[in-house]
């Protein structure tokens, strides 16, 4: 039970968008040719803007990149983004929300912008495994306080 001296809670999804997207296939046709067995590398960025009041924007910035034999098969970028209304919260907490709470809900908007540009791009259906979120944010903490 909350105690009157305690601040309401408040978290609302207000506008879920993408940002940017960018994928590049920079030596086609010629990697069509190659053996599909490419290493795929994955990048995450996680950026939070304070807008208005108690309103922020979170931008997850995933880029993946496949090789195969040390040419760029394709190259994607996708910045999903969110806005969100949060009150209520101390200011860890709201740190803590923005970067691993909000980002976890944009994640599956983002893999699934990777994956339809993969398929347009004629590659075959990438998906990207479940990122856990909590664990890197709890990551970025301590080596902010080793700093």
């Amino acid at each position: 039970m909350m105690s009157e001296d305690e601040p309401e809670i408040i978290f609302d999804i207000q506008r879920i968008y993408v940002k940017d997207i960018s994928f590049e296939v920079p030596v086609a046709p010629k990697i069509f040719q190659e053996k599909w067995k490419p290493k795929i590398k994955l990048d995450l960025n996680i950026f939070s803007n304070h807008l208005f009041k108690n309103e922020y924007e979170v931008v997850l910035h995933v880029t993946v990149s496949a090789m195969i034999n040390s040419k760029v098969a394709f190259l994607c970028e996708v910045k999903q983004a969110g806005i969100f209304l949060i009150s209520g919260l101390s200011k860890s907490k709201l740190e803590h929300c923005l970067g691993s709470y909000c980002p976890d809900i944009l994640f599956p908007y983002a893999r699934e912008c990777i994956s339809s540009q993969c398929i347009r791009g004629s590659f075959p259906q990438f998906h990207l495994a479940p990122v856990n979120f909590e664990a890197l944010f709890i990551n970025y903490l301590q080596k902010k306080t080793v700093k």
